[in-house]
């Protein structure tokens, strides 16, 4: 785009001299290539505004540093290129702050869930030996028989019984089970 070297020059006079509104007249004249350059540097797009935005107030509050023999169009492309180059390292400092603070809640959470899990798991494992205990005692020393992890057939010989037996009987205790820890909530 070709801008007017001396409409720019009587903007920034106008503007160095106190004449606010002058400004416009650059922001108008070169948005689009600040936004364009700048789009084409980022991921997110919706931020290309904002920083177009951060690109014409510094370039406002420092334009009395502008050199008029300066090509304006490149004054302004380094300035962008600075704000870029913040937004990228303030992004980063955010994302690592965010996972820093992900994985220090994670911690918390996991802590707490695993005393949670264990406190039920206490619980759970109480209410299981109740209810094993309210069992008759040939399906009680089945259960325990399974819980220390004897073979049916050690169990129908222990009890002097068949190996169907010990299934079928087992099968029905571990039944009573269940029906017990509903009862309990469980």
């Amino acid at each position: 785009m070709d801008h007017d070297p001396n409409t720019l020059h009587t903007a920034i006079d106008e503007v160095l001299a106190g004449h606010r509104d002058a400004f416009r007249h650059i922001v108008r004249e070169y948005g689009l290539s600040v936004r364009g350059f700048i789009a084409s540097q980022l991921y997110h797009l919706d931020d290309v505004d904002d920083l177009a935005q951060d690109v014409f107030l510094a370039a406002f509050e420092s334009l009395g540093s502008f050199r008029k023999g300066d090509e304006f169009g490149a004054w302004l492309r380094g300035i962008a290129r600075n704000k870029v180059k913040m937004y990228f390292r303030t992004r980063m400092r955010r994302e690592n702050a965010m996972e820093r603070f992900r994985s220090e809640v994670g911690d918390v959470v996991v802590s707490d869930l695993e005393l949670a899990s264990e406190a039920v798991e206490e619980q759970q494992l109480a209410r299981l030996l109740s209810c094993i205990s309210k069992l008759p005692d040939k399906m009680r020393r089945i259960v325990q028989g399974g819980l220390e992890g004897q073979k049916a057939q050690a169990l129908a010989e222990a009890m002097e019984s068949s190996v169907a037996v010990i299934y079928v009987t087992n099968h029905r205790a571990h039944k009573l089970l269940r029906e017990c820890m509903a009862r309990q909530g469980v």
